[in-house]
């Protein structure tokens, strides 16, 4: 890969100033690549999930029956008090991109909080995933044949965000997890909108030991609820890369859901200058693609979040760390691992 040097900063860490050339992939350009959606047709459907009695929305790329192609379950995990009817236009469009894409309703009381909703918890992520696999095996679903049991990434929004985080490092941590959970092997990726780790009890943000998963940060420039200051802090304590934080300018907390400020949901009373339509276009695209990019390592996603994406996107900016582990027979392999590996840090716009 060739980095233009004008619009990244290098940061090399556990080695000298070395500069090499590395892989031998070729990376297709701005000019070839298009990050519009994959799949021109979605389908969904509502079911109940008989692992733990979540009512949920399934969304899939449609495809025929004869075809080969599997797709990872990506699991969102909604905001707190936020139905999941109101992620329809975000979860069609993430789909698009080659994922099913399961949206939950988890319904839960805590009288020690005195609060009685709808709210993610981890457990979640085990029986869902467990019920995708089934159906993938039921020839008479929807999802037969067309779901890679292999790879599970999640997506998430504000608590559910929060939830996602302690779940990537496998915690279980009361009331973000509420009864057992184990973070499944599959688990690969994640990408959260509207999202931090700050604890209100310890009055400091909490480290996320993210174990080399890849996690992206997407936040909107005025989310007044969970503020743009308040992802960096989160992004920095993010232990692994690859990492990023992606700014989405003018969007609000609620830039996710198909209305601002959707009923029920604790309202964002810092409004949005991005129009609805172009925000959740914008989060799902980056979303998806930063997936693409770790979860099914595809180059050209890779190159679009990692490099080139912010200078095409008017509405992004990108703060991004990236690690690379090379093929230890390579001369640059041994090198690096003989140093300790290097990390390449960037910031553009």
């Amino acid at each position: 890969m060739n980095f233009s040097s004008s619009r990244i900063k290098y940061s090399l860490s556990l080695c000298s100033a070395i500069v090499m050339s590395f892989g031998t992939a070729e990376i297709a350009t701005a000019a070839t690549f298009s990050d519009a959606p994959i799949f021109s047709e979605v389908d969904s459907f509502s079911t109940t999930i008989t692992t733990n009695g979540n009512p949920a929305d399934i969304y899939f790329p449609v495809v025929s029956r004869t075809s080969n192609e599997l797709f990872p379950t990506t699991i969102l995990l909604p905001g707190g008090l936020v139905d999941k009817s109101f992620y329809s236009s975000f979860a069609t469009q993430v789909a698009s991109y080659g994922f099913v894409v399961v949206v939950p309703n988890n319904r839960v009381s805590l009288p020690q909080f005195n609060f009685e909703g709808l709210l993610p918890e981890a457990s979640q992520i085990n029986s869902i995933f467990d019920f995708i696999i089934t159906e993938s095996e039921n020839y008479n679903s929807q999802l037969a044949g067309i779901v890679d049991t292999e790879k599970l990434a999640l997506l998430g929004h504000s608590q559910g965000g929060a939830v996602g985080l302690t779940a990537i490092e496998g915690s279980c941590i009361f009331p973000l997890c509420l009864n057992d959970f184990s973070r499944p092997e599959a688990l690969m990726a994640a990408a959260f909108y509207g999202t931090n780790r700050f604890d209100p009890f310890l009055m400091e943000f909490v480290p996320t030991a993210n174990d080399g998963i890849p996690v992206a940060l997407v936040q909107g420039s005025l989310d007044g609820v969970a503020t743009p200051e308040e992802a960096l802090a989160t992004f920095e304590l993010i232990q692994d890369s690859p990492k990023a934080l992606i700014t989405v300018a003018g969007a609000n907390h609620f830039g996710i859901t198909n209305v601002n400020n959707p009923p029920g949901a604790r309202p964002d009373f810092s409004n949005p200058t991005l129009a609805q339509d172009e925000a959740i276009e914008t989060i799902a695209r980056w979303s998806a693609l930063f997936l693409r990019a770790n979860l099914l390592d595809d180059a050209n996603a890779f190159d679009f979040v990692f490099d080139t994406g912010a200078t095409l996107d008017p509405n992004v900016t990108v703060i991004a760390e990236l690690k690379t582990v090379p093929e230890p027979s390579s001369l640059f392999g041994v090198l690096a691992i003989a140093m300790g590996g290097i990390s390449w840090l960037w910031q553009r716009k």
